[in-house]
């Protein structure tokens, strides 16, 4: 039949043994399953969890599970969790109604004079530590208080 069809009896055997790979072995169905179940648990979450807490989740089932074998099949799939917030400090709330000084200098802090322009800083280290800058801005003299 080789002969017939002018293929090798190696391809004839190889093509065989092909045909004969188109079912699982345990490795890939216990693949398929964890891929199907991480899918399950991302979509249960409303597509916020991320590979740490999905594995939670499997372990709680039953699965033994790996964080990184979740992870590697989340990106294999495509899908990812959604990062949390990082927490940002607001110390000054601007209120739009108040009105601002005006601007006496121009944004010209060297008027070409002592004591014309004058500036402030607060500096808060700790709860109990506040220092206090007050300088000339025509000749960097610096008066600090703690």
């Amino acid at each position: 039949m080789a002969r017939l069809l002018e293929v090798s009896r190696a391809g004839y055997y190889q093509y065989v043994k092909r045909g004969t790979a188109t079912t699982l072995t345990d490795r890939q169905q216990r693949r398929t399953d964890l891929e199907v179940k991480v899918l399950a648990a991302h979509r249960d979450s409303g597509g916020v969890y991320g590979s740490p807490r999905i594995t939670a989740e499997l372990r709680a089932a039953g699965e033994v599970v790996s964080e990184k074998t979740v992870a590697k099949i989340m990106a294999e799939i495509g899908v990812a969790g959604i990062s949390p917030r990082t927490f940002k400090t607001r110390t000054t709330v601007v209120d739009p109604a108040a009105s601002l000084p005006a601007d006496l200098v121009a944004r010209c802090f060297d008027q070409g004079r002592v004591d014309a322009v004058w500036s402030t800083d607060i500096e808060r280290r700790e709860a109990l530590f506040n220092r206090v800058e007050v300088k000339d801005l025509h000749h960097e003299a610096v008066a600090a208080a703690e």
